[in-house]
C-alpha cells in the first residue's frame, strides 16, 4: 500500500531505484541497478551510447516495468510512491525527450500554443472534448514566456528549428508545475550556439526552484547548478555523487572504456579522449 503523499515534496526523494533489473528480450540493460536522487538535487547521468540511459528514462516514466523481485519489495518509487497514473506523475515530473519532439514535430498542423495546452489532457492535439479554460490559457502563456518561447507562437511545430521545439517541449512540461524535469539528450541535435543558449533557459529553471535530471552522454553539458552526477556503463551505476569528485580522469576513463582527460573551464567541464 502507497504511503500517504506528502505536500511537501523536498521531504522526500525524487528518486528511488533499489536493485532494479530490465530485460530487452534475452539481454539484460538495467543490471541491478540502484539509485537515489533526492528532491531539489539537480544530477546529470553520464554514459556511453549503451549505457543503459534511455532504457533508464522508460523506467521512470513508466513505459516499461523492471523485473519482479523475489522479495516482493518494489524497486522503483517515484516522490516515494511505486504507483502512479501516468497523467498524475506527469503533475509532479515533466518529460523533455527526442522521441516527444519527434512526435510533435511530425504534425504539420500542430501550432505551438495547442501544443502546449494538449499537455493538460495528456494529448498531442486538443480535441472535440477537450474544454481549455481560462485559466488553463494564463498558465500556458506563462509557461510559454518562462521557457523563453512566447515569440513561437502561432507558428507551426513542425516550421521550428530544434532548439525552439525543445523551448516550446519545456513549456508543455511546465504547465503542470512540475517538481522536476527529466531531461533526456535535451541537446541532441543543437549546433553550438542553439546549445548554449538552451543551456542557459535550463539554469534558468534550476535557479526557480525546478529540480533538474539531466541524461546525457556529453559532460559539457553537465550545467554550473548541477551538483551531482551518476555515471553508468553496462546497465550500473559506475559511481554517484558530487560532481567534483565524480568528474575525473579515472572515473571517465572508467565509464567510456578508454582514456579521457577532464578539463575545468569556468563553471563548465569538458573532457577528451587522451
Amino acid at each position: 500500500m502507497n504511503a500517504p503523499f506528502p505536500d511537501d515534496l523536498g521531504c522526500v526523494p525524487l528518486l528511488e531505484i533499489d536493485d532494479a533489473s530490465v530485460m530487452r528480450g534475452d539481454r539484460l540493460i538495467l543490471d541491478r541497478f540502484s539509485l537515489r536522487i533526492n528532491a531539489g538535487e539537480h544530477t546529470a547521468i553520464l554514459g556511453a551510447n549503451g549505457a543503459g540511459k534511455s532504457t533508464l528514462v522508460r523506467l521512470i516514466t513508466r513505459e516499461i516495468y523492471p523485473l519482479a523481485r523475489g522479495d516482493g519489495r518494489a524497486s522503483l518509487r517515484v516522490f516515494n510512491r511505486d504507483r502512479w497514473h501516468v497523467s498524475e506523475l506527469r503533475g509532479l515530473l515533466g518529460i523533455v525527450s527526442p522521441s516527444l519532439q519527434d512526435d510533435c514535430t511530425s504534425d504539420a498542423a500542430l501550432e505551438v500554443s495547442e501544443a502546449v495546452l494538449s499537455s493538460f489532457f495528456a494529448a498531442r492535439r486538443l480535441g472535440l472534448d477537450h474544454r481549455v479554460t481560462e485559466s488553463m490559457r494564463e498558465r500556458a502563456n506563462a509557461a510559454l514566456v518562462h521557457a523563453g518561447a512566447e515569440h513561437l507562437r502561432g507558428r507551426s511545430m513542425a516550421s521550428l528549428s530544434t532548439g525552439e521545439a525543445r523551448r516550446v517541449l519545456i513549456a508543455r512540461a511546465l504547465v503542470h508545475r512540475p517538481r522536476a524535469l527529466l531531461l533526456d539528450e535535451p541537446c541532441a541535435g543543437l549546433d553550438i550556439a542553439s546549445r548554449r543558449r538552451f543551456l542557459e533557459s535550463l539554469r534558468h529553471l534550476a535557479r526557480s526552484g525546478t529540480t533538474l535530471l539531466l541524461v546525457t552522454h556529453h559532460i559539457e553539458e553537465i550545467l554550473p547548478e548541477i551538483t551531482q552526477v551518476a555515471l553508468l556503463r553496462d546497465g550500473r551505476v559506475v559511481q554517484h555523487g558530487d560532481k567534483a569528485e565524480v568528474l575525473t580522469d579515472a572515473a571517465l576513463s572508467k565509464t567510456f572504456g578508454m582514456p579521457v582527460r577532464v578539463q575545468r573551464l569556468g563553471d563548465y567541464y569538458s573532457a577528451a579522449i587522451e
